[in-house]
């Protein structure tokens, strides 16, 4: 009577067991590979130059390491596959799914764009990042470039930068008269306004204008940056403050469709990574100008102060032209907004605080 069931039980145990062994002994299925994404990023920097062309390759590198290798970037240097003041448009084609420059040098096409690089007598680099990234200004940009398929992103920031290098004293507003300098942005406009002849030369030809006499004057970057270029041995002035750029946002042009084409982490990846190198840039800036300004003071630059009378009408000036971009547009007139209220709201801290400081230090 009990024999019969527990013939059956151990008959089920056999089965049971001899099933397990062959779904033990069936290999497992492999994981598909993860799909690689191939991408070119065009900059308006010469190759591999200190800071602006070198943060490109460190951003790139940053992302194929974070990505494991499924998102690489080739990078291209000013001109190597398009010229440097056509990068936006190389981006918005989809020529390229990455872009690393200025948004100012795209105005004729974005006049809105000019507020994201720098404002005269604006932002600092830090008001800037917070404006970007707490007060609103992301969000406008991006809307300023989305009819162009483009997403900006905030990629690095050289902080306060020079007056410019000048082959001629500026000593009052008649010294602005006929001047030819190279200044890009709403500082151009400014010195346009005052007298000045205004040009607007990708890096790569500052040295060369300035030394043959094609400009008078011209700004470039900050003493990292203006040394490695040489600006020394073609101009004898170095004039301070940054009136024109007090701060100057380096931008990440992003192809929309390329972007939505991602899955999502490696979406954030490409965020995070331009995150990084947005600081990673700052700090490149201020460890590498204070070496270099010491250097250019060794090799005969002179340093010189813009007057009073000069930079209290270049702040009136610079007014009035923001003021008229400002009217241009809804959206410019939002922007200008913006950028306005929060530097009033962040003024008054500062003023207690890092202002206070480096008066006493």
């Amino acid at each position: 009577m009990i024999r019969r069931p527990l013939m059956l039980l151990a008959g089920i145990l056999a089965a049971l067991g001899l099933s397990a062994c062959k779904e033990d002994s069936t290999p497992a299925a492999s994981a598909p590979a993860a799909q690689q994404h191939e991408w070119k990023m065009v900059t308006a920097w010469p190759k591999n130059y200190p800071g602006l062309g070198t943060a490109a390759n460190r951003f790139a590198e940053r992302v194929q390491t974070m990505s494991g290798g499924r998102l690489r970037i080739k990078v291209y240097a000013a001109g190597e596959l398009v010229p440097a003041l056509e990068v936006f448009d190389a981006v918005s084609q989809g020529t390229a799914e990455l872009g690393h420059g200025a948004a100012y040098y795209w105005k004729g096409k974005v006049p809105a764009a000019q507020f994201f690089t720098a404002v005269p007598f604006g932002l600092s680099a830090a008001e800037m990042n917070a404006w970007l990234s707490h007060g609103g200004g992301l969000q406008l940009w991006g809307e300023a470039y989305a009819p162009f398929g483009v997403r900006p992103l905030a990629v690095g920031n050289t902080g306060m930068q020079m007056g410019g290098w000048f082959n001629k004293e500026i000593n009052s507003l008649a010294d602005l008269q006929g001047l030819k300098i190279r200044m890009p942005g709403l500082g151009g406009e400014v010195l346009s306004k005052l007298g000045a002849t205004t040009v607007n030369l990708p890096g790569g030809e500052v040295f060369t204008a300035l030394q043959t006499g094609a400009i008078d004057a011209t700004d470039w970057v900050s003493p990292y940056n203006d040394l490695a270029f040489g600006l020394h041995k073609a101009a004898r002035y170095y004039y301070y403050p940054a009136w024109q750029e007090p701060q100057a946002a380096l931008e990440l042009l992003v192809n929309q469709k390329a972007l939505d084409a991602l899955p999502d982490d490696l979406v954030a990846i490409v965020e995070e990574a331009a995150r990084a190198a947005n600081q990673d840039m700052q700090d490149d800036y201020v460890y590498n100008n204070a070496r270099a300004l010491e250097e250019l003071k060794l090799q005969g630059a002179e340093l010189k102060r813009f007057p009073d009378e000069v930079l209290a009408a270049l702040r009136r000036q610079s007014s009035l032209v923001l003021g008229e971009l400002a009217a241009q547009s809804e959206l410019n007139g939002r922007i200008w907004a913006s950028l306005q209220a929060f530097q009033a709201q962040v003024t008054p801290m500062h003023q207690v605080s890092e202002k206070e400081l480096y008066n006493w230090r």
